[in-house]
């Protein structure tokens, strides 16, 4: 019984025996005094029975060890004063298991330590959102106590994440198929807790330490895939580039079939002729005609300075 109320309690009775109290000669004052004494002991147990829930908390009511089903809401009340209220958080809380010291809920060494499906020990740094249920405050309250983060999400936490974790190879769980383990042990997780009257939210899989001769070896395939994709792409580059210049010479081939197709010897033997009289009506031109074929004789232009010196010889 809270201690406001024991005082209270007793000024009422002190100020009842007051005022009830025989007949004297200074029976006014005395009156006067019992009448005040009963009244402060009124208003203390009136105040007595204000209970004020702070907010992001439920109130549990517990009369005499009996715990009520209905919780408190956040806010002003006023109930019996022989009724006692433990606030219980509703809020959303965190669960941190750890290889770092002083990072997790427990001092030192904290991390999950879990065996893959391929028989690989390894090390989770993890944390877990969870949170009470209001309409379940009462329950947890009488079977688990204040203190159920460790009585019960702790266990589940860790129970879950084993349980998860033996289903998958330590290359897949390190890398591609994290997410899918994830939403595994949530899953298990959130039904262990939910029948508990607690709320899980999210797991937080901040790290995974494999051994190291384990975590060389995901090295090294991994930069194997990395070179072979680069070496891929370098080949693709290649045969890209031979194939441009197989395009540019089938054009430049077919370019020059159509040019060889179009010189025909009429074209030729005008093309001559046209020449011929370009040279014969130039002055001051010197040209020579030399053999050629039967049909065409090839010119040869010749610089005004060698056409004077021969004919100064």
């Amino acid at each position: 019984m809270p201690k406001i109320i024991i005082i209270g309690s007793i000024l009422t009775v002190v100020g009842l025996v007051l005022i009830l109290a025989p007949k004297k000669a200074n029976q006014k004052e005395i009156f006067s005094g019992g009448l005040l004494i009963l009244i402060a002991g009124l208003l203390v147990l009136l105040f007595s029975g204000i209970r004020i829930i702070p907010a992001g908390h439920v109130g549990v009511q517990a009369f005499f060890g009996d715990v009520k089903d209905e919780a408190l809401p956040a806010g002003f009340h006023i109930i019996n004063p022989l009724i006692n209220v433990i606030p219980m958080s509703i809020r959303t809380e965190a669960y941190t298991m750890s290889s770092t010291a002083y990072e997790g809920r427990r001092r030192g060494n904290d991390a999950i330590i879990a065996l893959t499906s391929d028989g690989v020990s390894i090390k989770l740094d993890v944390t877990g959102w969870f949170k009470l249920k209001p309409d379940q405050a009462p329950k947890v309250y009488k079977t688990l106590g204040l203190d159920y983060s460790e009585k019960i999400v702790r266990p589940a936490l860790r129970t879950a994440i084993r349980n998860a974790v033996v289903g998958y190879k330590s290359e897949d769980i390190y890398s591609k198929k994290r997410k899918e383990a994830v939403v595994v042990m949530e899953t298990i997780i959130r039904d262990q807790l939910g029948k508990r009257g607690i709320e899980f939210e999210r797991i937080l899989l901040r790290n995974i330490i494999l051994p190291q001769r384990i975590t060389k070896a995901i090295d090294e395939k991994i930069s194997a895939q990395q070179e072979a994709q680069k070496m891929e792409f370098i080949i693709q580059r290649e045969q890209r580039e031979a194939q441009r210049k197989e395009i540019e010479a089938q054009g430049i081939a077919k370019a020059q079939k159509i040019i060889a197709d179009s010189l025909t010897t009429e074209y030729l033997t005008w093309h001559y002729v046209k020449t011929l009289s370009q040279l014969a009506n130039s002055p001051n031109s010197t040209f020579v005609i030399t053999p050629f074929d039967q049909k065409l004789i090839p010119m040869l232009n010749m610089p005004a300075s060698v056409s004077n010196n021969k004919k100064e010889n």
